[in-house]
Order: structure tokens, then C-alpha cells, then sequence
């Protein structure tokens, strides 16, 4: 673990040498003998995946899989990315649900069970891959649904004292096995290349009884071990022996990491509703095969190895024939850096009155003369990473919920310099500056309304979509937020011009409203209207700071944890608008490609 960084530090902090080296580690999830929560069919079973802070040890969920119909044995195929840290600690936690309707609220869904463990134990597990059972320890009931929730403390353990009686009836017992998890985890290679095919298949076997197969294929990479790993499912061809799959893409370093001669299996199903899916086959090819394209090389029979050996005169169960491969690399945020795309950074800060009387020392905004406020050091740790991306150095910094003199109107977007023409301010000194200054000067009030800061962000976005420009708003907050139905319209809005949210919660509210504006798992909408990307990315600001609140424990983490969606979210735009990157100035396209070793440092941007 780093140690805590002091408060005078911050200054120092370089935020492109100050990142911690990673390395990308994709975790796969498959469960064996769940719980059977459903009265006429099997469980349809959801893994959630947890990551725990630094010190106040909060679990924070990281991410979903899919729902998998009827199956108490699933294999799930959205994988969990994350940062793996050699030298520290990182706590992990998943919990199972068996899924009964489409709402994201976990607590309307069936606990399974659940599993801890810390990201080095899968790593060095044998094979990198680690079986735990899984359990249901102390639990709570949810007073709206009734349902059992996990109870977790801080530690990770379980509270005796939240041990409900009578979970026996709901199908679980405390700390009764509930099924195993396996936890699988593989270093992902630098490949950009991004592979996409079609298939088709000829003569497949007839699997039902009162029609044809309605059949599915399933992609593996094989492992070292001799294992393997889902890493694709293409939909169901209802009805058919002849079956024409839509093109797909994948990651080529998903399909074979980077190795084009490592075996890819690829199982042919018999899709069934009851989840019960008939095995009709399997071939395996390479991606080295693959990518010669349609071809005599790429007609693949099927074979059931079971059906071979009982019948002599067995020849296949079908074939299947790769129609077309094409590969692409895929364009990176540094290349669009490199090639001029300009970020354009406004930070937005709540001047709301609950947080707290800025004179006295239990307020967020309390003006201490030792050491910078929540609200001044989360805006430091990110403008010091954001500021390299940004060449005039001039960022808008705006003020939402107070009462401005002289006549005390309540605005929800005023500059902190009192510029109305130009709320712009010199480098981050000069946010800090202004920010102090409008401290002493407004009063802090309210409601707490998202959606003016939002729109005035996005219609500056709206003014330049060439790819040469590309705004993100910083939001700080306590929370509280007011007009959540016009803050989702806005971003609803904003989700299809060249901009990204960042908000940041300072204090210790729950930040359920912030998580939902999130839309990791659940796409924002509003009106009926999905938003086009996710532009959002909530950071707890609890998170990275000690038990006293006063010192952060790693700048380099909080700074990427904070701008680690901004590269995907920069690079989806850009993509949906058919936008190249530009060649760089500095090197132009007839150049040969960079060694190595003149590439830039890496920064928690580079994501």
C-alpha cells in the first residue's frame, strides 16, 4: 500500500510520471450448482462484481455480467477488465442474484450467494484460476420487497447482528454452500485489432422433435492448461438447419490475446427454452486460419464426438462456413490526442446550503487555512491530470445553488470570477482562486439543480462536432440533487455531442441519485429516449481519502479512477461519427511508426 500523500504535495504531483504502472487483468466468471430459486424453471443467474476502497473499506459495485435464462450452471460472457496492482491489496466481492424482471434494482432480485476474495489470490491460483464456494452469511431483509440483501461491513465480514431468522424458508441457510464460483483471470495483451465475421451453416442435425434445430454458435479461447474460455455467443437462428448468423465483432485480443495460432473451439447448440440447449457439434479453428477469409479453408464440418463413436457410418452433423473476416485496428484516445483533439475542460462545483456553513470546520466548503477542502482537492487531483490535454490552459469554472449579490437572486450557473462574458480562468491556480473568492461572496443556498450547467456545457459541445474539439464537465458535489428528471434529459441530450460528465461526490451521502446518472449497467433515459453513449462517471470521493478525510491516499489512482471512462467515451463518439484521427503534426502519415521508446509516458488518460 502507498503511503498517504500529504496535502502540500498536491503541487508536486506529476500527473503524467505520478500513474502506477498496471496491467490489464480480464476476469471470467462460470457458477456450478446454484441455488434453484424459480418455481417452474431453473434460476436465471446474475453475477455483480465489487471492488473495496483503499481505507474506509466501502464495497462499490465494478460491473454486471448478462442474465443467463435457466441455468444453474452458467458461463457467463462479459468479463470484468481491471487494473491489477502487484503490490497492493485488492479486495474483491461477488454476489449472485437469480434475476426476476428487467428492473436494475438488485434488491428486487433472489440473493444466490456470494464469494470473496482479492484479485491476487485468482492470479496466483493455479492456472490463474480459482474455484470458491459460495455462501449466504448474515443478510438483511429489504423493507420493500422482503427479499434477503447481503449485510456487509466494512471488513468485508459478515454482521452477526443483521442475521435474519427464517432464511431457512427462502431457500438458504447462513453460511450454507450455495453452488461454487470459478474465477479464471488473464493478462490481456496490447492488440488493437478488432476482427469481424459472419457465418453461416449447411445440414446442421435436427434436434426438435416438432421442427427444425434453432441453433446458436459458441466461441472459446483456449488456455494453457488446456481449458477454455467463452469469449463469444452469436443469437439464435430460430427454426432452421441452414442457419445465416448476423456479422459480429470482437477484440481480437479477446479471441486469442494476441496469439493467432492458440486453438478456438466453437460449439454448435440446439437452443432451448427451458435452458436445457441440445449439443449438436463442435469444430476448432485459429485466428491465423480465420483470417484468410472465406475460402476452402474456412468450411468447417461439425462433429459430435459422441455420434462418432457409436455409429460407424458418421460423417458429420453439418457444416459451417465463414462467410467473411475482415480486421480493422481500432482507433485509441491518444491517437485522436496526437492528432490535435483538443479536450476542453469546465468544472461545475455545488454551492448548495448542505454543504454545511463554509465557516465552520464540519463543512465541506470549510476554508481552512492548514489544508485544501474536499471540493479543493478533488478538483485538483483532476484538473492536474486534465490540463495537459487542454493547450490555452483557460477552463470555465461555474457555480450552481447560491444566492449572488447584490440583490440575492439564486442561480444555478454563475462564473466564479464574475465574469458573465467569460467565466473562463487561468490554469487551476486560477479555479482555486476564483472558487475562494465566490466563498466569501455568494451565499450558499439551493435547490440543487444539475441540468443549467449540463445544457451550457453542451450547447458549447454542440458548437464545434469536427472531432477537433471535445468537452468534459467536471461536476462537484455533495449529492443532493434537485431536478433529477431534467438533469437525465439533459444528458440524454448531451449523449450524442462530443462531451463527458464527470461527477465527483464530496461527504458521505449515499449518492444512490449520482449512481443511477452513472448508467454503467442501466443506459440513462428520459422521456422514453435511451441515451445515444454512456457519457457519465461517478467517483466517490470517500474512496481515496483517509479515516481524518485529509490526506489522499494515492493521487495517481483517485485521477484515473475519476478519468477512466473519458478515453472509451471520446473514442465512441468519434466512432459513431465516422471520425478518423488526424495525423499527428509532429509525425506525419508517410513517417514511419514510433519506436517504443519515444512514445509518451503513460498517464491515467491512456486508458
Amino acid at each position: 500500500m502507498e503511503q498517504p500523500e500529504d496535502m502540500a504535495s498536491l503541487s508536486e504531483f506529476d500527473s503524467l510520471a505520478g500513474s502506477i504502472p498496471a496491467t490489464k487483468v480480464e476476469i471470467t466468471v462460470s457458477c456450478r450448482n446454484l441455488l434453484d430459486k424459480d418455481m417452474f424453471s431453473k434460476s436465471d443467474p446474475l453475477c455483480v462484481m465489487y471492488t473495496q476502497g483503499m481505507e474506509n473499506k466501502q464495497w462499490r459495485e465494478f460491473g454486471r455480467t448478462e442474465v443467463i435464462d435457466n441455468t444453474l450452471n452458467p458461463d457467463f460472457v462479459r468479463k470484468f477488465i481491471v487494473d491489477y496492482f502487484f503490490e497492493e491489496k485488492q479486495n474483491l466481492r461477488f454476489d449472485l442474484y437469480d434475476v426476476d424482471s428487467k428492473s436494475p434494482d438488485l434488491s428486487k432480485h433472489d440473493f444466490l450467494g456470494q464469494a470473496f476474495c482479492t484479485l491476487g489470490e485468482i492470479v496466483g491460483s493455479s492456472g490463474s484460476r480459482l474455484e470458491k464456494p459460495l455462501t449466504i452469511g448474515a443478510f438483511s431483509l429489504n423493507s420493500r420487497t422482503g427479499k434477503p440483501m447481503p449485510a456487509v461491513s466494512n471488513g468485508g465480514v459478515w454482521m452477526e447482528s443483521l442475521r435474519t431468522p427464517g432464511l431457512e424458508a427462502s431457500g438458504g441457510v447462513p453460511g450454507k454452500k450455495c453452488g461454487t464460483i470459478i474465477l479464471s483471470a488473464e493478462e490481456l495483451s496490447n492488440c488493437r485489432d478488432v476482427a469481424t465475421m459472419q457465418f453461416c451453416a449447411n445440414k446442421l442435425d435436427k434436434k426438435d422433435f416438432f421442427g427444425k434445430s434453432d441453433p446458436f454458435l459458441v466461441f472459446y479461447r483456449s488456455n494453457e492448461d488446456g481449458t477454455f474460455t467463452i469469449c463469444h455467443k452469436t443469437e439464435v437462428m430460430k427454426n432452421t438447419l441452414n442457419p445465416v448468423w448476423q456479422t459480429f465483432s470482437i477484440p481480437v485480443r479477446a479471441l486469442c490475446n494476441g496469439d493467432y495460432d492458440r486453438t478456438i473451439k466453437v460449439e454448435v447448440y440446439d437452443w432451448d427454452r427451458d435452458g436445457s440447449h441440445d449439443f449438436i457439434g463442435e469444430f476448432t479453428t485459429s485466428y491465423r486460419e480465420l483470417a484468410r477469409g472465406q475460402s476452402q479453408f474456412n468450411i468447417y464440418e461439425v462433429i459430435n464426438p459422441k455420434k462418432k463413436m457409436k455409429k460407424k457410418k458418421y460423417v458429420n452433423s453439418g457444416t459451417v462456413t465463414l462467410l467473411s473476416f475482415a480486421v480493422e485496428s481500432e482507433c485509441t484516445f491518444l491517437d485522436y490526442i496526437k492528432g490535435g483533439t483538443q479536450i476542453n475542460f469546465t468544472v461545475a462545483i455545488d454551492f448548495t446550503a448542505s454543504n454545511g456553513n463554509p465557516s465552520q470546520s464540519t463543512s465541506l466548503h470549510y476554508m481552512s487555512p492548514y489544508q485544501l477542502n474536499a471540493y479543493a482537492l478533488a478538483l485538483t487531483a483532476v484538473g492536474e491530470i486534465i490540463q495537459h490535454y487542454d493547450s490555452d490552459k483557460m477552463f470555465p469554472a461555474l457555480g450552481f445553488g447560491a444566492k449572488l449579490p447584490p440583490d440575492g437572486r439564486v442561480s444555478h450557473e454563475f462564473p466564479l470570477n464574475g465574469n458573465q462574458e467569460n467565466p473562463s480562468c487561468c490554469g487551476i491556480d486560477g479555479i482555486l482562486e476564483a472558487y475562494h473568492r465566490s466563498l466569501r461572496t455568494v451565499q450558499l443556498y439551493g435547490p440543487t439543480n444539475f441540468a443549467p450547467v449540463v445544457t451550457h456545457v453542451a450547447r458549447n459541445a454542440a458548437a464545434v462536432q469536427d472531432g477537433s474539439q471535445y468537452s468534459v464537465l467536471l461536476i462537484i458535489t455533495d449529492g443532493v440533487i434537485s431536478d433529477m428528471a431534467q438533469t437525465k434529459e439533459a444528458i440524454v441530450n448531451a449523449a450524442k455531442l462530443p462531451m463527458s460528465i464527470i461527477i465527483v461526490g464530496v461527504g458521505q451521502a449515499e449518492f444512490d441519485a449520482m449512481v443511477e446518472l452513472d448508467g454503467d449497467d442501466v443506459r440513462i433515459s428520459s422521456r422514453g429516449k435511451l441515451a445515444e453513449r454512456d457519457i457519465v462517471q461517478f467517483v466517490p470521493f470517500r474512496d481515496y481519502v483517509d479515516r481524518t478525510g485529509n490526506h489522499v491516499l494515492s493521487m495517481a489512482r483517485l485521477a484515473r479512477d475519476v478519468l477512466a471512462e473519458i478515453p472509451d467515451q471520446l473514442v465512441s463518439y468519434m466512432k459513431a461519427q465516422g471520425i478518423r484521427p488526424r495525423p499527428s503534426p509532429a509525425a506525419p502519415a508517410h513517417s514511419p511508426p514510433q519506436s517504443p521508446a519515444h512514445t509518451p509516458p503513460a498517464s491515467p488518460l491512456h486508458g
